[in-house]
Order: C-alpha cells, then sequence, then structure tokens
C-alpha cells in the first residue's frame, strides 16, 4: 500500500499573490496606499498602542511616523498589504497581508493582522478573512493556507480556530520579535478542506443567520459541527 508521499499528483505551481480588490457585502479589501489610508488608519489607532502589542511593527507616536511604514509596506515585495473598509463608513480600519509567499509549493501565510476597534469582532472582520481565503484558494491555486502568531497570543490563536485553521504546534524559539523570544503557534487550511469551510463561512455570513439587532444566530463552530453531523 502506498503511502499518500508516495503518490504522484497533477500539481502546477500557484499563481503569487498581487494587489487586488476584494468585495464582500459588509467590508471591501482594496490594495494599500499612504494616500488614501494612512489619515483613517491614524484615527483609528490613536490611542490604542495595545493595538501593536503583538505585531512586529508599531505603535507609532504621529501620522507621518504610520503613514512612512504604510509607504514601505506599499513598496515592499515580500508582503501584499490589503486594507480593509468597512461598508459601513467606507474607511480603512485595519489591514492585513499574504506574505511567505511560496507558489511552487503552493503554500502562503496571512499575517500582518491589524483590526482596530471598530473593526473586532464585527461581520466586516470575517468577510475580510472569508474573502483573503477564497482568492488563496479558488483565484491564485494554493494548497495551503496558513496562519502564524505569538504562542501566548490567545485572541489570535482563537480567532484561527474560529475560522477554520487547523492548529498544528508550536515552534519554539522560532523568532526573535521586538527585542523578546517568541515562540510561534501555527495553524493551516488546505485546499481540500476549503470547500466545507467555504460553506461555513457562507452559512453565517448570510443575513438570515443575524436577528434585528445584528446579533448572530448560529456560531462558525456550531455550524461547521452541524455540517459534519450531516455526513
Amino acid at each position: 500500500m502506498q503511502n499518500d508521499w508516495q503518490i504522484p499528483f497533477d500539481w502546477r505551481p500557484a499563481q503569487r499573490p498581487r494587489p487586488v480588490t476584494l468585495r464582500g457585502r459588509t467590508v471591501t479589501l482594496e490594495p494599500i496606499d499612504p494616500e488614501r489610508h494612512t489619515a483613517a488608519l491614524w484615527r483609528a489607532v490613536r490611542g490604542h498602542d495595545e493595538l501593536w502589542t503583538w505585531l512586529a511593527d508599531g505603535p507609532y507616536a504621529s501620522e507621518a511616523a504610520l503613514r512612512l511604514a504604510i509607504e514601505e509596506k506599499q513598496r515592499g515585495t515580500d508582503a501584499v498589504f490589503l486594507a480593509i473598509l468597512s461598508e459601513a463608513n467606507g474607511c480603512a480600519e485595519g489591514y492585513a497581508s499574504y506574505m511567505r509567499m511560496e507558489p511552487e509549493q503552493g503554500v502562503v501565510e496571512v499575517g500582518n493582522i491589524l483590526m482596530t476597534p471598530g473593526l473586532q469582532r464585527t461581520t466586516a472582520a470575517t468577510e475580510a478573512m472569508y474573502l483573503m481565503a477564497r482568492h488563496v484558494f479558488e483565484d491564485l491555486g494554493y494548497r495551503r493556507y496558513e496562519w502564524k502568531c505569538n504562542a501566548m497570543n490567545e485572541p489570535s490563536r482563537r480567532a484561527a480556530l474560529r475560522y477554520g485553521f487547523t492548529f498544528e504546534g508550536i515552534f519554539r524559539q522560532h523568532m526573535v520579535v521586538k527585542g523578546r523570544s517568541r515562540d510561534t503557534a501555527w495553524f493551516a487550511m488546505l485546499d481540500g478542506e476549503w470547500p466545507a469551510r467555504k460553506r461555513a463561512f457562507e452559512a453565517w455570513l448570510a443575513p438570515a443567520n443575524f436577528d434585528g439587532e445584528g446579533c448572530q444566530k448560529r456560531t462558525l463552530a456550531e455550524i461547521r459541527a452541524a455540517e459534519a453531523e450531516s455526513k
């Protein structure tokens, strides 16, 4: 009996992520632009230095300093940054990136995620992550979509599980970030898992899943569990 690694399969390298606009019902993602997005992002992060605790950069002391950082993100080639705009006000309230891109292996990571207070725990935040995942699997042809975070970052770990990523372990002393040693928690979602994850995302995002006050009727985890039981 052959193991999976012994079985050849038809594989062509994925496409490298590029700046792209992704539109949903409650959110739009677009290529980050210092002219368009700095002012709104500064209003959203000012006074919230805790937002930068787990990120490799920040906090920033001024709008000018944040603008320089956004300019660097726009110019960079190691990651593709997308601003997250809520349809509720049309303003940038966060950003995320495709990073550690290995199209020849079909592996890419979502990271550098900044969710400001106005975006956290909203339908728009979840839809943004859905749109990025859908683009990776359906448009670019990736096999593996990764999520990594500081092992001590419990909110990020909970988010990864909520979105349907699978925890794969801890890489000890994996990085040095802001002068501190970091153990990294690894999560991933595979192309074969995406159809079920997509159905769960879309069932959760459907207007019928929310009551008159905008509260969810079923969680993503409940929807995934119900589908698994139905098989």
